[in-house]
């Protein structure tokens, strides 16, 4: 089941080029760039100006929702301001639910994106059983509402994209293939092969999901059909419901960032619960990680590939200490470039020493290890810190576990009982390495690479790992130097995150110079293991990016509930502005707070309405109150 060019190698897939207005998407064209305006649609003036910020800000392509027949006629007013203010940038309409007014927007913008779960369905959590014969039937059903669309677009020259989001199947997808990737793929193939019947191919896909895991196996799985059925349609990639701050970026980079690294994607969307023009930025930042990384140096290609692309399933690895085997992901610091260690140093990583009790606090997101190199530690830590030395430290005082290069490892006979930390590169994969390896039931290996296509040197060291039958645990590491905070961010949430992903790594460590604090690095190092659902640390949002449909203030209400709740270690909240993807995402969400109407809120258990058109100044109260009520609630520690 193939679905890039290549696991280790990086190659751009090669997809067909479908014009959206001046714009050309897939084929030889650059990674596009676009976003959504938040604004009502009806309100000309706001989304022009909106419009026009997001294209200052480097948006290539404007994605304005039509959610009624008039919508979709008033984008004629704001593509002709635009027009008149010098600005040509393509426009998409968003529809869910109305083919009426896909059909008129059709005729007045460059691209419609339509949701093949709700254009012709209503989702009512309903188990239907399907023969052959009445599956089939509703598949004509849905070609007959579906295929006046496709004909205005081929007459007017308009391009579509087919976006299939996670949350928002419908009950007859989900009672044939379940909640599954397999079933978003096949969703979006229904209406694609409507599309080819009729001769229409200026298409474009996508596979949204706010779950990484979800997103990036369904799009794998999508481009193994297009292969299998000799198609090769352009990606637009997105991470949907990502959130806000720092976890919507790094859930965005992660998601998005491990498809770019397959060489997938034609165009991208960070979706952030913020202003649009605050997307650009991050997608330009992820983009520019990528660049020039086809110049790579070559990676030995691989015989035999033993990873599961489209599932999840974790590298069996040894138990050592409390890395590896069936525990979580550790986390590991760097404090060996420091001038000096003391008790306060160890606040950026989660602990906080209190003088007067001589006692530690330490917090959700601690590290688990700290590497000090060559310093003296002449303070006791916490009992759950380890403490990782130089080798050549470790043996002056055989305090916390050594570091060893291969070459130490290999000839040096002291060595550690209980842990011995081995740093090592694909090139230093010898023969004599991996035999001892096999045996050893200390080692942990450090694994680093200094290939511009990191990811694919990392993942080809996996491989050869798993091929020679070597359960030795991994930590993942990389460095950076001279990067911004939101660069850093973002390029060790692509690097990092692609592996975890595909089940491999049982540590990260992150080492820096000259990039930003060590409790930004500590943070970070977590957030990508939450977003790759690897260790769940906190309370995870899953908060769409608002849009004209949004029925209350999602930047403010989302500070709001996470004032109340960010203390929740493990539960997921969806917030979501509107009913389209609110009840289909709350499958992934233990709690939802949905927009039903202006003003009016509905809450959810999972996938359960609990209680409908709730005022909007009552809501967060009510939200508590449901959770406490179903044994999720813990007070907060002040």
């Amino acid at each position: 089941m193939k679905y890039c060019n290549s696991l280790i190698n990086y190659s751009r897939f090669k997809t067909r080029e479908v014009k959206v207005g001046n714009i050309g998407i897939g084929g030889d064209n650059p990674i596009r760039v676009q976003s959504m305006t938040i604004t009502d649609t009806m309100d000309t003036e706001s989304t022009v100006e909106e419009s026009i910020r997001m294209i200052e800000a480097g948006c290539e392509i404007i994605r304005i929702t039509a959610p009624s027949k008039k919508d979709a006629e008033n984008l004629k007013n704001i593509k002709d301001q635009l027009v008149k203010r010098g600005y040509s940038t393509p426009i998409v309409a968003d529809i869910h639910f109305t083919p009426n007014a896909a059909e008129v927007a059709a005729r007045i913008v460059e691209k419609v994106r339509v949701n093949p779960g709700n254009y012709a369905d209503k989702k009512r959590f309903e188990e239907i059983e399907y023969s052959d014969e009445t599956y089939n039937a509703e598949l004509e059903r849905i070609k007959v509402k579906f295929t006046p669309l496709v004909r205005i677009c081929k007459d007017y020259g308009t391009a579509m994209r087919i976006g299939t989001n996670h949350g928002s199947l419908s009950d007859r997808i989900l009672s044939r293939y379940g909640d599954t990737p397999k079933g978003m793929v096949e969703s979006a193939m229904e209406f694609l092969r409507i599309c080819q019947g009729e001769d229409y191919h200026d298409i474009i896909l996508s596979m949204k999901a706010s779950n990484t895991r979800v997103m990036v196996q369904a799009y794998r799985l999508l481009v193994s059909e297009m292969i299998k059925e000799g198609m090769n349609y352009p990606l637009h990639l997105g991470v949907t419901e990502a959130g806000e701050g720092d976890e919507g970026r790094i859930k965005s980079a992660v998601g998005i960032g491990t498809l770019l690294s397959d060489g997938l994607g034609d165009t991208i969307r960070v979706s952030l619960t913020e202003v649009p023009e605050n997307e650009i930025p991050v997608a330009k930042k992820l983009l520019s990680h990528f660049h020039d990384i086809n110049n790579h140096k070559k990676i030995e290609e691989i015989i035999k590939n033993p990873l599961s692309s489209f599932e999840y399933k974790k590298r069996k690895t040894n138990t050592v200490l409390n890395i590896g085997g069936k525990n979580v992901p550790i986390v590991k610091a760097d404090f060996s470039l420091k001038k000096k260690i003391t008790p306060a140093s160890f606040f950026a990583l989660g602990y906080n020493y209190s003088f007067t009790l001589d006692k530690w606090h330490i917090a959700d997101m601690a590290a688990d290890y700290v590497f000090v190199g060559d310093h003296n530690i002449d303070f006791e830590l916490p009992g759950n810190l380890g403490v990782i030395y130089n080798y050549k430290k470790w043996k002056d005082h055989k305090k916390g576990y050594p570091c060893l290069t291969v070459k130490e490892y290999l000839s040096q006979e002291v060595q550690s009982n209980k842990m011995n930390i081995v740093y090592a590169c694909f090139s230093d994969l010898s023969t004599e390495l991996k035999d001892k390896l096999r045996l050893d039931k200390t080692a942990v290996l450090l694994i680093d690479t200094y290939n511009k296509n990191g990811i694919g040197e990392q993942r080809r060291l996996f491989i050869e790992l798993i091929n020679n039958k070597i359960k030795t645990p991994v930590i993942i590491r990389r460095s950076y130097r001279d990067l911004s905070e939101e660069q850093l961010q973002i390029s060790a949430s692509a690097d990092f995150g692609s592996l975890f992903l595909d089940g491999l790594g049982d540590g990260i460590f992150i080492y820096t110079q000259n990039c930003a604090s060590d409790q930004i690095i500590n943070f970070l190092s977590f957030g990508i293991l939450q977003a790759s659902r690897t260790r769940v640390s906190k309370t995870e949002y899953i908060s769409c990016p608002s849009c004209g449909r949004t029925l209350f203030d999602l930047q403010e209400t989302t500070a709001k509930i996470r004032k109340q709740t960010d203390h929740l270690k493990g539960v997921k909240i969806g917030i979501m502005g509107c009913i389209v993807n609110g009840p289909g995402e709350m499958a992934d969400a233990d709690y939802g707070y949905v927009g039903t109407g202006k003003g009016k809120i509905t809450l959810y258990k999972e996938q359960s309405v609990v209680e409908k058109n709730i005022p909007e100044d009552e809501a967060v109260t009510a939200l508590i109150n449901l959770i406490k009520a179903h044994g999720d609630w813990v007070e907060k520690n002040h």
